[in-house]
């Protein structure tokens, strides 16, 4: 029998190679390239162009007539809102997270949901009827409208969607499904990009809202090709540590919707429970008020929320002092701790220094910069920051305090919770007092130490 000639698909940008290489060529990502089998079907894209030329005509963009794009819920107010308001007739959604972690219990309470007012299939790849069976009657789920099929050839699939017309499905999960147009196994980058592409293009034809559950790499990147998430219309990332009772899902792409949405929710006995004030989950418990710690407000999409940050700062005992940051980027630690030295006078080279976001969030924004040295400082001089005390703002490298986005939004939010000290960036600064809230304006690193020993003394 000849031998099958392959090529190598690099995982990330899903570009093709003739030959194996550490790096690839298109977007120089390394040991990215898988071997996968070259497919003889020639012909089924033969007549692609004539379609498309026959199909679609030319418009122009101010003939289109712009229409709000209708959504429905899924009776998971966090689960909408990490939708952008819910789902979408004819979007496709890829929701991908660690093994265990939540997903599928999640899309089997929201489709019980869904199922009391619209037609609902959960075509599962992984787990067969019966084990879907005993999670829903552990979840108490009312499951009596909800349709379920185990298959996963997707042209089975497609026939289904055509016979049913079910206006919600859910893919469990794209990395099981496979097409007889191609040979190789399901899972590889050919299948899996291939299958993904069908489905959407059924979600776009026919106006049913697709949701497809991907697997995860040992990075927490999902598996495939990073082609998969371009074609898709949301992308939803489940955070959070699978020993824990919390749960983030995080929208990093959302067409119809704004992105960096967070959703909270609490592992239960009956599933995954939305929380209504997260806020307290990244905030201590603390009696009294302890050295290193500091609380500030981030903004996660449109919702403000209060998250401590934590510092330690110990004498090293290695030549080379350690630096290590958990829920915040650890390369901008080093810059603040230039920052710090420079501008404050606030030497750290001698000393471990370790930065912890409390409830296992991650902080990608530039606003946490000010709580981070606040707190850092706090830890070197083994003195508590005043209590009450909420910060934000961003540490340029010239010792500055830069303005954060949506500033009057985060005072309200500290306000509500009972904070009564605000430390911010001058140009921050609300126009209105807020009641019981007072408001320190800064415009300096060096400035705001000060302001706090104040405070302090």
């Amino acid at each position: 029998m000849a031998k099958a000639k392959t090529n190598y698909t690099c995982s990330e940008c899903g570009d093709i190679s003739n030959k194996w290489a550490g790096k690839c060529p298109a977007c120089g990502a390394w040991n990215t390239l898988v071997e996968t089998i070259i497919e003889n079907g020639g012909n089924r894209f033969s007549n692609t162009h004539q379609g498309l030329a026959q199909t679609a005509p030319v418009l122009s963009l101010a003939d289109i007539e712009a229409i709000d794009v209708p959504r429905f819920g899924t009776g998971i107010e966090e689960f909408d809102r990490v939708l952008g308001g819910g789902l979408v007739p004819g979007g496709v959604v890829l929701i991908g997270g660690d093994p265990g972690i939540g997903k599928s219990t999640l899309l089997l309470q929201a489709l019980a949901n869904i199922a009391r007012l619209k037609k609902v299939l959960y075509v599962s790849g992984e787990e067969s009827g019966a084990q879907i069976a005993m999670r829903a009657k552990r979840l108490a789920v009312e499951a009596g409208e909800l349709k379920l099929q185990a298959e996963i050839q997707l042209e089975k699939i497609l026939g289904t969607l055509t016979e049913h017309k079910p206006e919600v499905v859910v893919i469990d999960s794209i990395q099981t499904m496979y097409s007889d147009a191609l040979s190789s196994a399901p899972g590889s980058v050919a299948q899996v990009r291939e299958c993904a592409a069908q489905l959407t293009r059924a979600a776009k034809m026919s106006g049913i809202t697709i949701i497809m559950v991907g697997h995860v790499t040992k990075e927490g990147a999902l598996a495939g090709p990073r082609v998969l998430e371009h074609i898709v219309d949301t992308v939803l990332y489940f955070e959070g540590d699978t020993h824990s009772s919390f749960r983030l899902v995080r929208a990093v792409k959302n067409r119809f919707g704004a992105v960096n949405e967070l959703g909270v929710f609490a592992m239960t006995e009956k599933g995954l429970k939305g929380v209504s004030n997260p806020s307290a989950l990244f905030l201590s418990q603390h009696e009294n008020q302890v050295p290193g710690s500091c609380v500030m407000v981030t903004q996660e999409g449109t919702r403000p929320l209060l998250v401590e940050i934590q510092a330690l700062v110990d004498s090293s005992h290695v030549p080379n002092a350690r630096r290590l940051s958990v829920g915040l980027e650890q390369n901008r630690l080093a810059m603040l701790l230039a920052v710090l030295h420079r501008h404050a006078g606030i030497a750290a080279f001698d000393q471990d220094v370790f930065i912890n976001a409390v409830g296992g969030v991650k902080i990608t924004e530039p606003a946490a910069d000010l709580a981070v040295l606040l707190a850092i400082n706090s830890s070197m001089r083994s003195k508590p920051l005043p209590r009450g005390l909420v910060v934000f703002g961003e540490v340029g490298l010239a010792g500055e305090i830069r303005p954060a986005p949506r500033g009057q939004e985060r005072l309200r939010e500290a306000a509500k919770l009972g904070f009564s000290i605000a430390m911010i960036p001058k140009a921050n600064a609300p126009k209105q007092k807020i009641e019981g809230l007072k408001v320190i304006a800064v415009e300096r690193i060096d400035e705001a130490l000060q302001r706090i020993r104040d405070e302090i003394d």
